[in-house]
């Protein structure tokens, strides 16, 4: 397992010790609610990557030029770790699911 998916790994855990719920007294609720929300966080991320891009282009009137490209690239960074501690959640052979993965799309784009 490469530096990468050590992070992962270490971000996994920490989710998994910081349960979200409400203050003060989190609530962990069930494995597949945990799987769930994690996988749901998705989209949330990418629709941050589509504020910050209309942002970049100043195309939202009432904002204006509110973000910046360097914006846009940390929110597509967003979207893969989301994406990365949610496939960890699935399964703990993360790294070689996704390797495995990457190569045949790889080998199909030849």
């Amino acid at each position: 397992m490469d530096d990468t998916w050590k992070t992962v790994e270490a971000l996994h855990t920490w989710l998994d010790g910081h349960p979200a719920g409400p203050a003060p007294t989190p609530s962990p609720g069930s494995p597949e609610r945990t799987t769930l929300l994690r996988i749901l966080k998705l989209s949330e991320e990418v629709g941050e990557v589509a504020e910050a891009v209309i942002g970049a282009y100043g195309h939202n009137p009432r904002k204006g030029a509110s973000h910046t490209w360097d914006d846009v690239r940390a929110e597509l960074c967003d979207v893969i770790i989301t994406a990365m501690i949610a496939l960890r959640t699935l399964t703990p052979d993360a790294p070689a699911v996704f390797a495995t993965h990457l190569t045949h799309v790889h080998t199909r784009s030849r």
